[in-house]
């Protein structure tokens, strides 16, 4: 068997048949020896590098960039997010969702971004397979 994941979208009869395709492209992967299923939802990594006084210079965007971070968990967007230590030279945010659109959005108004904080920041798909809210179940045994 392969992969077994909840989720909200159609079944697929094998992997050379993938007619049943759900609005967005996903497919889910189930037990069945002959079904396969994939996510319905995807993490995403949204990568910071900041500038070298970081610390210093957040302090009066703070307020501003918790909000909006605090509004993207509301939405369901945004599961944890954090300042990278020793040294403090970026930060890590984790979205979930069916592209990375949340998290692109989110960097794009980000107060930290928007006043030169961030140098650069970049999202990466993150294929999660162990622990509580993993997108991909491993198969019994492995």
């Amino acid at each position: 068997s392969l992969l077994s994941v909840p989720t909200a979208t159609s079944t697929i009869a094998s992997l050379g048949d993938i007619s049943n395709e759900s609005p967005r492209g996903h497919y889910q992967r189930v037990t069945t020896p002959s079904v396969v299923r994939f996510p319905a939802f995807v993490h995403y990594l949204l990568i910071y590098d900041a500038v070298p006084d970081y610390v210093e210079r957040r302090a009066p965007l703070r307020a501003a960039h918790l909000a909006h971070a605090r509004a993207a968990v509301a939405r369901g967007e945004l599961v944890l997010g954090g300042a990278l230590a020793n040294p403090a030279d970026g930060a890590v945010l984790l979205f979930t969702g069916e592209s990375p659109a949340a998290a692109e959005a989110f960097a794009a108004a980000d107060p930290y971004v928007l006043n030169g904080l961030v140098t650069r920041w970049r999202v990466r798909e993150w294929t999660t397979v162990i622990g509580t809210g993993a997108a991909v179940a491993l198969p019994p045994g492995l």
